[in-house]
């Protein structure tokens, strides 16, 4: 299937900024990337489908460390259901860049249309707070989320996790820790977007969409090398979660991929990880679209219809166990 029209518009856009002299992610500083990031979110923007309430949180992380949360609840929402399931999500941004800001709007649509809570983390990222920081954000946000449900009104007992790229990893090493039996929360489903699930390998379509499609393989290698300095670590699977034993109670998962995306190789191959050790999955291709295509709804009309797929799988399981 052809690369979307719009999109390749859009990267077209991206190619001439580069040959005006723009650098790419991988050639600027980490202040000057994460300024990018958040700057391309307002660029990015568009209308969301309906109006939520926000809240801002803090919790204490393992090691004292203060991490921000942002809840979402649905707001006019004509019948009400308090306690209000719970989405956890963990926002993309290979570890170094993205915030609760840059995901904000994402977090707006799934709260609306599924309706239910979404609590968003704004994890520690690299390289001030290098591996196994974000992890171990990630895990302790489920652990304050069980202690706060009920006054918060909210149902620590129907949870579901996601997150988008680097935030997908967190979202299923977490899953499969729930699934160990070391946190309180035991989420009834992982929604994984072009998820990275091997820091230590290769694939076909990394080296096929190395440059040219959002996402390029010298983008990652710089995430890695300020996430995980220490290359031996690269392996450990809560950096790599293909490399990890999936135990049998791991959350059902929810995988989707991008076409023309260097991670479509790994979230396809944790899909088969996943099913090899008895956890259903539902793999989506979006054959025609690239990596973050979660934040592209103002670029494509592909993208908004999208979070109606999503979000009606996210309802079915949250819902389910109401």
């Amino acid at each position: 299937m052809a690369l979307n029209a719009e999109l390749a518009a859009f990267l077209d856009l991206v190619d001439e900024g580069r040959d005006a002299g723009r650098p790419a992610m991988h050639e600027q500083t980490v202040a000057q990337a994460r300024a990018e990031f958040e700057r391309s979110t307002q660029e990015l923007g568009w209308p969301v489908a309906g109006p939520v309430t926000v809240s801002e949180h803090r919790f204490s992380g393992r090691d004292g460390a203060q991490v921000p949360a942002r809840l979402y609840l649905p707001a006019d929402v004509p019948e009400r259901r308090q306690p209000w399931p719970v989405l956890v999500y963990y926002h993309g941004g290979g570890y170094v860049v993205g915030s609760l800001d840059s995901h904000d709007q994402v977090c707006r649509e799934f709260c609306w249309r599924t309706p239910c809570a979404v609590l968003s983390v704004g994890y520690r990222l690299a390289p001030e707070q290098p591996f196994p920081a974000a992890v171990n954000d990630a895990e302790d946000a489920l652990v304050w989320l069980w202690e706060q449900a009920p006054a918060l009104g909210l149902d620590r007992n129907r949870v579901a996790l996601a997150g988008d790229s680097a935030g997908a990893t967190l979202a299923t090493v977490a899953a499969i820790a729930a699934g160990q039996g070391g946190l309180p929360v035991q989420p009834c489903l992982q929604m994984l977007f072009y998820p990275v699930t091997d820091a230590a390998g290769s694939t076909t379509s990394a080296d096929l969409f190395d440059q040219g499609y959002l996402l390029e393989t010298p983008t990652l290698a710089w995430f890695y090398d300020h996430y995980l300095p220490n290359v031996e670590q690269r392996s450990d699977w809560r950096a790599s979660p293909l490399r990890a034993q999936i135990p049998a109670a791991t959350a059902p998962a929810y995988i989707a991929v991008a076409g023309f995306d260097p991670l479509l190789d790994e979230g396809r191959a944790y899909a088969a990880h996943l099913r090899a050790a008895g956890v259903p999955v539902t793999l989506h291709c979006q054959a025609d679209l690239t990596h973050d295509f979660l934040r592209m709804a103002s670029i494509t009309p592909a993208a908004l219809p999208l979070y109606e797929t999503f979000t009606a799988v996210l309802a079915q399981a949250l819902h389910a166990k109401a």
